[in-house]
Protein backbone atom coordinates (compact mmCIF):
# COMPACT_ATOMS: atom_id res chain seq x y z
CA UNK A 1 0.00 0.00 0.00
CA UNK A 2 1.11 3.56 -1.28
CA UNK A 3 1.98 6.07 1.78
CA UNK A 4 -0.67 8.75 2.03
CA UNK A 5 0.80 12.31 2.20
CA UNK A 6 -0.06 14.86 4.66
CA UNK A 7 0.59 18.52 3.17
CA UNK A 8 1.22 21.49 5.79
CA UNK A 9 1.06 25.17 3.99
CA UNK A 10 2.51 28.25 6.21
CA UNK A 11 4.78 30.93 5.20
CA UNK A 12 6.25 31.01 8.79
CA UNK A 13 9.59 28.58 9.49
CA UNK A 14 8.95 28.35 12.83
CA UNK A 15 5.20 27.48 12.91
CA UNK A 16 5.64 25.11 9.47
CA UNK A 17 8.46 23.11 11.40
CA UNK A 18 6.83 22.65 14.41
CA UNK A 19 3.59 21.13 12.97
CA UNK A 20 5.38 18.96 10.52
CA UNK A 21 7.47 17.81 13.64
CA UNK A 22 4.51 17.24 16.16
CA UNK A 23 2.81 15.05 13.07
CA UNK A 24 5.69 12.81 12.16
CA UNK A 25 5.80 11.86 15.89
CA UNK A 26 2.29 11.51 15.78
CA UNK A 27 2.32 9.53 11.82
CA UNK A 28 2.61 5.93 11.48
CA UNK A 29 4.47 4.38 8.50
CA UNK A 30 1.46 4.48 6.39
CA UNK A 31 1.77 8.78 6.27
CA UNK A 32 4.34 10.66 4.96
CA UNK A 33 4.46 14.72 6.55
CA UNK A 34 5.88 17.21 4.23
CA UNK A 35 5.59 21.35 3.70
CA UNK A 36 5.21 24.12 1.95
CA UNK A 37 6.41 27.92 2.80
CA UNK A 38 3.51 28.85 0.36
CA UNK A 39 0.40 28.33 -1.71
CA UNK A 40 2.57 28.56 -5.13
CA UNK A 41 4.85 25.72 -3.70
CA UNK A 42 1.71 23.78 -2.21
CA UNK A 43 0.29 24.46 -6.09
CA UNK A 44 3.35 22.79 -7.86
CA UNK A 45 3.09 19.41 -5.37
CA UNK A 46 -0.66 19.01 -6.00
CA UNK A 47 0.24 18.78 -9.97
CA UNK A 48 3.24 16.30 -9.43
CA UNK A 49 1.45 14.12 -6.45
CA UNK A 50 -1.85 13.07 -4.95
CA UNK A 51 -2.37 14.77 -1.23
CA UNK A 52 -4.73 13.02 1.13
CA UNK A 53 -4.75 15.97 3.78
CA UNK A 54 -3.66 19.33 4.05
CA UNK A 55 -3.23 22.17 6.05
CA UNK A 56 -3.03 25.74 5.59
CA UNK A 57 -2.73 28.70 6.95
CA UNK A 58 -5.22 31.32 5.38
CA UNK A 59 -2.72 34.77 5.69
CA UNK A 60 0.17 33.64 3.30
CA UNK A 61 1.40 36.53 0.91
CA UNK A 62 1.00 35.90 -2.66
CA UNK A 63 -1.85 33.29 -2.36
CA UNK A 64 -3.75 32.76 0.63
CA UNK A 65 -5.06 29.84 2.29
CA UNK A 66 -8.85 30.07 1.33
CA UNK A 67 -7.93 31.24 -2.81
CA UNK A 68 -5.37 28.26 -2.73
CA UNK A 69 -8.18 26.12 -1.76
CA UNK A 70 -10.70 27.37 -4.61
CA UNK A 71 -7.46 26.59 -7.12
CA UNK A 72 -8.01 22.67 -6.02
CA UNK A 73 -10.73 22.20 -8.19
CA UNK A 74 -8.12 22.72 -11.25
CA UNK A 75 -5.91 19.79 -10.37
CA UNK A 76 -8.61 17.29 -9.73
CA UNK A 77 -7.47 16.98 -5.74
CA UNK A 78 -9.86 16.70 -2.57
CA UNK A 79 -7.74 15.81 0.14
CA UNK A 80 -9.61 16.64 3.44
CA UNK A 81 -8.52 20.31 4.41
CA UNK A 82 -7.61 21.90 7.53
CA UNK A 83 -7.52 25.15 8.14
CA UNK A 84 -4.50 26.98 10.42
CA UNK A 85 -5.33 30.66 11.25
CA UNK A 86 -4.42 33.64 13.71
CA UNK A 87 -8.31 35.05 12.60
CA UNK A 88 -11.28 34.09 13.91
CA UNK A 89 -13.35 36.18 12.13
CA UNK A 90 -16.95 34.82 11.12
CA UNK A 91 -15.99 35.78 7.52
CA UNK A 92 -13.30 33.66 7.36
CA UNK A 93 -14.76 30.82 8.80
CA UNK A 94 -17.92 30.87 6.68
CA UNK A 95 -15.96 30.86 3.71
CA UNK A 96 -13.77 28.17 4.70
CA UNK A 97 -17.08 25.72 5.77
CA UNK A 98 -18.61 26.70 1.95
CA UNK A 99 -15.39 25.57 0.64
CA UNK A 100 -15.86 22.44 2.54
CA UNK A 101 -13.33 22.47 5.02
CA UNK A 102 -13.62 20.11 7.54
CA UNK A 103 -12.13 21.82 10.74
CA UNK A 104 -10.70 25.67 11.79
CA UNK A 105 -7.82 25.57 14.05
CA UNK A 106 -6.65 29.05 16.06
CA UNK A 107 -3.38 29.85 16.41
CA UNK A 108 -1.25 29.32 19.36
CA UNK A 109 -1.67 25.82 17.80
CA UNK A 110 -2.99 23.21 20.96
CA UNK A 111 -1.08 19.79 19.93
CA UNK A 112 -3.80 17.90 21.46
CA UNK A 113 -6.46 19.23 19.33
CA UNK A 114 -4.13 19.17 16.03
CA UNK A 115 -4.01 15.59 16.38
CA UNK A 116 -7.42 15.23 17.16
CA UNK A 117 -8.42 17.58 13.99
CA UNK A 118 -5.90 15.09 11.84
CA UNK A 119 -7.41 11.91 13.22
CA UNK A 120 -10.62 13.08 12.20
CA UNK A 121 -9.65 14.31 8.74
CA UNK A 122 -8.07 10.52 8.59
CA UNK A 123 -11.59 8.62 9.40
CA UNK A 124 -13.05 10.86 6.67
CA UNK A 125 -10.51 10.59 4.00
CA UNK A 126 -11.09 6.78 4.23
CA UNK A 127 -14.45 7.02 4.41
CA UNK A 128 -14.97 8.87 1.24
CA UNK A 129 -12.46 6.38 -0.14
CA UNK A 130 -14.85 3.58 0.65
CA UNK A 131 -18.01 5.34 -0.80
CA UNK A 132 -15.57 5.69 -3.73
CA UNK A 133 -14.68 2.35 -4.38
CA UNK A 134 -18.52 0.66 -3.76
CA UNK A 135 -19.48 3.51 -6.46
CA UNK A 136 -16.99 2.11 -8.95
CA UNK A 137 -18.82 -0.77 -8.52
CA UNK A 138 -22.22 0.59 -8.13
CA UNK A 139 -25.70 -0.82 -10.62
CA UNK A 140 -26.47 1.63 -12.94
CA UNK A 141 -30.04 0.26 -13.89
CA UNK A 142 -30.48 0.70 -9.74
CA UNK A 143 -29.19 4.17 -9.27
CA UNK A 144 -31.66 5.35 -12.64
CA UNK A 145 -34.64 3.42 -10.08
CA UNK A 146 -33.18 5.84 -7.32
CA UNK A 147 -32.83 9.07 -9.66
CA UNK A 148 -36.64 8.29 -10.54
CA UNK A 149 -38.06 8.01 -6.93
CA UNK A 150 -36.36 10.91 -6.32
CA UNK A 151 -38.92 13.07 -8.43
CA UNK A 152 -41.89 10.88 -6.95
CA UNK A 153 -44.37 10.86 -4.10
CA UNK A 154 -44.57 7.79 -2.08
CA UNK A 155 -46.85 5.92 -4.85
CA UNK A 156 -47.16 1.76 -4.03
CA UNK A 157 -44.59 0.87 -6.02
CA UNK A 158 -41.85 3.27 -3.95
CA UNK A 159 -43.01 2.24 -0.47
CA UNK A 160 -42.48 -1.19 -2.24
CA UNK A 161 -38.50 -0.32 -3.28
CA UNK A 162 -38.31 0.41 0.71
CA UNK A 163 -39.36 -2.35 2.15
CA UNK A 164 -37.89 -4.77 -0.51
CA UNK A 165 -34.41 -2.46 0.83
CA UNK A 166 -34.84 -3.64 4.44
CA UNK A 167 -35.86 -6.96 3.95
CA UNK A 168 -33.54 -8.07 1.45
CA UNK A 169 -31.67 -10.57 3.43
CA UNK A 170 -35.61 -12.50 4.15
CA UNK A 171 -37.15 -14.66 1.20
CA UNK A 172 -39.45 -12.08 -0.67
CA UNK A 173 -41.80 -13.15 -2.72
CA UNK A 174 -43.61 -10.75 -5.13
CA UNK A 175 -46.89 -11.61 -3.74
CA UNK A 176 -45.42 -10.97 -0.59
CA UNK A 177 -44.68 -6.87 -1.46
CA UNK A 178 -47.37 -6.67 -3.12
CA UNK A 179 -49.70 -7.63 -0.66
CA UNK A 180 -47.69 -5.12 2.01
CA UNK A 181 -48.85 -2.08 -0.50
CA UNK A 182 -52.27 -3.76 -0.70
CA UNK A 183 -52.37 -4.55 -4.20
CA UNK A 184 -53.37 -8.13 -5.90
CA UNK A 185 -49.80 -9.64 -7.33
CA UNK A 186 -51.05 -9.32 -10.96
CA UNK A 187 -51.28 -5.28 -11.11
CA UNK A 188 -48.46 -5.02 -8.89
CA UNK A 189 -46.37 -6.76 -11.52
CA UNK A 190 -47.37 -4.52 -14.46
CA UNK A 191 -47.38 -1.54 -11.79
CA UNK A 192 -43.55 -2.14 -10.84
CA UNK A 193 -42.27 -3.02 -14.59
CA UNK A 194 -44.10 0.10 -15.59
CA UNK A 195 -42.28 2.35 -12.81
CA UNK A 196 -39.14 0.70 -12.33
CA UNK A 197 -38.12 -0.54 -15.61
CA UNK A 198 -37.54 -3.52 -14.54
CA UNK A 199 -39.46 -7.26 -13.68
CA UNK A 200 -40.11 -7.60 -9.63
CA UNK A 201 -37.81 -10.82 -10.21
CA UNK A 202 -34.50 -8.47 -12.05
CA UNK A 203 -35.14 -5.71 -9.46
CA UNK A 204 -34.91 -7.83 -6.05
CA UNK A 205 -31.29 -9.60 -7.50
CA UNK A 206 -29.44 -6.50 -8.61
CA UNK A 207 -30.29 -5.05 -5.13
CA UNK A 208 -29.38 -8.45 -3.70
CA UNK A 209 -26.05 -8.60 -5.38
CA UNK A 210 -25.57 -4.65 -4.85
CA UNK A 211 -25.44 -5.77 -1.31
CA UNK A 212 -23.09 -8.61 -2.07
CA UNK A 213 -20.52 -6.12 -3.72
CA UNK A 214 -20.59 -4.09 -0.52
CA UNK A 215 -19.98 -6.52 1.67
CA UNK A 216 -17.38 -7.91 -0.41
CA UNK A 217 -15.58 -4.96 -0.92
CA UNK A 218 -16.25 -4.07 3.11
CA UNK A 219 -16.22 -6.86 5.18
CA UNK A 220 -14.43 -9.89 5.84
CA UNK A 221 -17.44 -12.34 5.87
CA UNK A 222 -17.00 -15.49 4.26
CA UNK A 223 -19.18 -15.99 0.63
CA UNK A 224 -21.07 -18.07 2.36
CA UNK A 225 -21.98 -15.38 4.88
CA UNK A 226 -23.12 -12.51 2.48
CA UNK A 227 -24.83 -15.24 0.66
CA UNK A 228 -27.47 -15.44 3.70
CA UNK A 229 -27.28 -11.74 4.43
CA UNK A 230 -28.73 -11.18 1.04
CA UNK A 231 -31.65 -13.36 0.82
CA UNK A 232 -29.87 -16.79 -0.39
CA UNK A 233 -30.52 -19.79 1.30
CA UNK A 234 -27.39 -21.56 -0.30
CA UNK A 235 -23.91 -20.11 -1.76
CA UNK A 236 -24.03 -22.22 -4.58
CA UNK A 237 -27.05 -20.37 -6.50
CA UNK A 238 -25.69 -17.34 -4.86
CA UNK A 239 -22.63 -17.73 -6.71
CA UNK A 240 -24.30 -18.70 -9.83
CA UNK A 241 -26.02 -15.44 -9.99
CA UNK A 242 -23.39 -13.20 -8.88
CA UNK A 243 -21.30 -14.85 -12.01
CA UNK A 244 -23.97 -14.35 -14.54
CA UNK A 245 -24.27 -10.82 -13.57
CA UNK A 246 -21.10 -9.30 -12.95
CA UNK A 247 -18.64 -11.88 -14.96
CA UNK A 248 -16.54 -13.18 -12.31
CA UNK A 249 -17.24 -15.37 -8.69
CA UNK A 250 -17.77 -13.25 -4.90
CA UNK A 251 -14.22 -14.25 -4.04
CA UNK A 252 -12.52 -13.19 -7.82
CA UNK A 253 -14.69 -10.09 -7.49
CA UNK A 254 -13.21 -9.77 -3.88
CA UNK A 255 -9.70 -10.37 -4.99
CA UNK A 256 -9.60 -8.40 -7.92
CA UNK A 257 -10.83 -5.48 -6.06
CA UNK A 258 -8.47 -5.42 -3.25
CA UNK A 259 -5.73 -5.70 -5.54
CA UNK A 260 -6.66 -2.90 -7.63
CA UNK A 261 -7.18 -1.10 -4.08
CA UNK A 262 -3.56 -1.70 -2.80
CA UNK A 263 -2.20 -0.18 -6.56
CA UNK A 264 -4.19 2.88 -6.17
Amino acid sequence: MQKKTILIVDDEPKTREGLKKTLEGWASVNYEVISAEGANEAISILKEREIHILLTDISMPEINGLEMLKLLKDHQQNPVVIIISAYSEFEYAQEAIRLGVLNYLLKPLNKRKLIEAVEQAVEVKEQREREGRIYKFVDEKLVDVVKQGDRKEDTPIQIALVYIDKHIDQQLTMKDVANYVHLNSSYFSVLFKEQVNMTFSEYLTRSRLQKAKNLLLESNLSVTEIAEKVGYNTSKYFIKLFKEYEGQTPSRFRKTSTISEREN
